[in-house]
Parts: C-alpha cells; sequence; structure tokens
C-alpha cells in the first residue's frame, strides 16, 4: 500500500465513545460536602464551624461547591436536627440510631431540602439524596434512602408529592 492509499473503511477500528462524565454541579458538590460533614458530626458531635473548617482545608473540590447551600445544609441539618428527626422517624423500619451514618445524614440532607428548599423540585431532592447515598453508602442503601423520602416528601409538600 502507497503512502497515499486509505485504509478500507471496514478494517478501521471505531472511534471510542465519549464515556466521560459530566462535571459535578456545584449543588452536587455542597451536598456531598454536607453529608460527609454531617458524617463527622454525627460521629463526633464536633462543632459545626471545625468541621467546615477542617473541609474547607483538606477537600480539593471546596471551592467549586456552592458554599452557601453547603453551610445551610450543614449548620441547618444540625440546627434542626430533632425536627426534621420527626420527620423522619415514622417513615424509618428501625430506630435513628441504628442507621448507618451515610444514611443517617443522607436522610437529614433531604428532609431539610424538602422542608427548607421549596424552590428545589422534590424530584430532585430525592434523586440527589439517592446519588448521594449510591456514591457514599452501602450497595443498596439508596434504595433505602428514596423509600423514606418519598414518604417524607408526601407529608411535607402535598400538593406537589401525591401519594401514589
Amino acid at each position: 500500500m502507497s503512502g497515499t492509499e486509505r485504509t478500507p473503511r471496514a478494517a478501521r477500528l471505531p472511534d471510542a465513545p465519549d464515556v466521560r462524565t459530566p462535571p459535578k454541579s456545584a449543588r452536587r458538590r455542597s451536598r456531598e460536602l454536607a453529608m460527609q460533614g454531617l458524617y463527622q458530626w454525627l460521629l463526633s458531635r464536633e462543632d459545626a464551624g471545625a468541621i467546615e473548617a477542617h473541609l474547607s482545608s483538606t477537600s480539593p473540590s471546596f471551592e467549586k461547591a456552592d458554599l452557601e447551600h453547603f453551610k445551610e445544609l450543614l449548620h441547618g441539618s444540625i440546627r434542626d436536627i430533632d425536627t426534621l428527626h420527626e420527620r423522619i422517624e415514622p417513615h424509618l423500619d428501625r430506630r435513628i440510631a441504628e442507621l448507618s451514618p451515610v444514611e443517617h445524614a443522607t436522610l437529614l440532607i433531604g428532609a431539610f431540602e424538602l422542608t427548607r428548599h421549596l424552590e428545589i423540585p422534590y424530584r430532585v431532592v430525592i434523586n440527589e439524596a439517592v446519588e448521594l447515598a449510591k456514591t457514599f453508602g452501602g450497595t443498596d442503601g439508596y434504595k433505602y434512602i428514596n423509600g423514606v423520602l418519598d414518604k417524607v416528601a408526601t407529608l411535607a409538600r402535598p400538593t406537589e408529592a401525591r401519594p401514589r
């Protein structure tokens, strides 16, 4: 074959598909950081400000997060933990103390957003919580998170999340 001849089409390898994942949104990063902070708080009861400072100095994605949303999720979930537990507990199949820290933190974030961020559609809140559980939790923990938050949503947002 001379330098000007082309390889027959059938003999060429197809281009590799583009399998890159899209970049994470600033909101998703804020939820991930808040979940990590709540996880730490649930285990240590350390001051939320100290947890925030630790995350800001150790997490490479901290500056890419929606920092206002992160702070509201972390501090608000800790501040409102009793109210959030009241919303979550009736839908659990075990005591809150028996939840894994990842499930517990994820449910707190989801319940907080369902009750305090009505501008975020409830399906987005639940989907984001499910993604947190898939990323940080056990194998099927995301199914549990989905079921509990779906029930919380029907009570927290009765006109938006009608029971099925």
